[in-house]
């Protein structure tokens, strides 16, 4: 197993009725990188200084995104699939279908950033879904 500190942009990219939201947060986190899975965790502080944290699990075929404290959920990507999660915050909970059209994983290499990409829509509550577009940039430190 190979662990490495790593500096993670994360652009979260929302596309509603032609309205484009997007969030980037940038923060320090750790990746582990065994066999055929690798493990990317960061934590976040919201506006309120509340702390979540997350722990992106990457796999050959899917991906889940597992966030815990301020606000809690699991979500998973996989291919062509629709999955299902509660997200829980300060407001109430929420439940999500996500609907995964594409992902892609590049690990990090020595002078290269490792790059994981999904595309997928999602329904809360049983809403319209709505398109999303997740980059995440991993670069390792020296």
């Amino acid at each position: 197993m190979i662990k490495s500190q790593v500096n993670i942009k994360m652009t979260m990219e929302i596309v509603d009725q032609g309205k484009q939201d997007i969030t980037i947060v940038e923060e320090k986190g750790q990746l582990l990188e065994k066999a055929d899975t690798t493990v990317l965790t960061f934590s976040e502080e919201n506006e309120n200084n509340e702390q979540t944290n997350s722990l992106i699990t990457i796999h050959p075929d899917k991906v889940s995104v597992k966030r815990s404290g301020a606000v809690s959920m699991l979500q998973k990507f996989d291919k062509k699939q629709i999955t299902e999660n509660v997200y829980r915050h300060q407001f109430g909970t929420i439940h999500m279908e996500t609907e995964t059209e594409q992902m892609t994983y590049q690990p990090p290499q020595a002078n290269k950033n490792g790059k994981l990409f999904i595309s997928y829509s999602t329904s809360l509550n049983g809403d319209k879904p709505r398109r999303h577009q997740l980059t995440i940039l991993v670069k390792k430190e020296d």
